[in-house]
């Protein structure tokens, strides 16, 4: 088992659900955004999501597509992301890629997985390729004990559904809302009925994402889910201070504590 699936048990042990933070590499500046990371370790997060800028982000909406491109201009690079991974996991916690496959395909999965493995990461989330369609990746991460994490809908079919749990390892990534990342009123409705699904196909864990942006939406899916991904609010206060770095990481303990606290059943 990995640091990934080891954390999330102990945090279950403990009787409560983890805090996930997506953040992407690069962004304002790749040692800005391994500080960033680094800080959200400090202020409760429990797991972290490594983002890999990529140019064709078809799941993300404005607030990460925005990141992503300003990291990509100022000359982000797939090597990048194994410095947040090592810095992440320096901090004490399990570090997770979130990446579209093309930029693992182009630099190599067996040269990718090996880089990940040296920095200390558990797993990769790809949210555009199915388990039937990974060109090779799951080999590669097997023989490596790395987590490939798949996601799941509310429209995926109980074929699909026992096919994605069966294939996924660390948790699966269920989508609490039709469409792209963002923060969003309220959580969707038939999330907690969701993740009873993927369960019931045979998911180790069930971790939840799209639109969680305060503690009562933290609080509402740690209720049911064993984890709560967060990731277009916390990268949203970088983006509310582009020119003040330190008021950036502020904003970001802030925010951080408030959804640890939703999780925690502080609220």
């Amino acid at each position: 088992m990995t640091a990934l699936g080891d954390r999330l048990d102990q945090i279950k042990a403990e009787g409560r659900s983890a805090l996930i933070g997506y953040l992407p590499v690069g962004y304002p500046s790749v040692e800005g955004s391994v500080r960033a990371m680094t800080a959200m370790v400090e202020a409760g997060v429990d797991i972290v999501e490594v983002g890999l800028p990529y140019s064709d982000p078809v799941m993300d909406g404005e607030t990460i597509q925005l990141a992503a491109e300003a990291a990509l201009a100022t000359g982000t690079r797939v090597a990048d992301v194994f410095t947040a991974v090592k810095a992440v996991t320096d901090a004490g916690a399990p570090a997770v890629v979130m990446s579209y496959f093309n930029p693992i395909l182009q630099y190599g999965p067996d040269r990718f997985a090996d880089e990940l493995l040296a920095a200390g990461g558990s797993g990769v989330i790809l949210p555009d390729i199915t388990p039937d369609s990974g060109a090779g990746w799951a080999e590669v991460a097997a023989t490596r004990d790395i987590d490939t994490v798949h996601l799941v809908a509310l429209t995926t079919t109980p074929e699909r559904m026992h096919l994605t749990c069966q294939a996924s390892s660390g948790f699966v990534y269920a989508a609490a809302l039709m469409g792209v990342t963002g923060e969003r009123a309220s959580i969707g409705e038939g999330v907690d009925a969701l993740v009873e699904r993927a369960r019931e196909a045979g998911a180790p864990r069930v971790c939840v994402g799209l639109g969680v942006k305060t503690a009562a939406h933290a609080a509402q899916v740690a209720s049911y889910a064993d984890g709560v991904i967060v990731g277009s609010a916390l990268v949203r206060c970088l983006a509310d201070h582009p020119d003040d770095l330190d008021a950036g990481i502020a904003a970001l303990r802030a925010k951080t504590e408030e959804l640890a606290a939703g999780v925690r059943g502080h609220v």
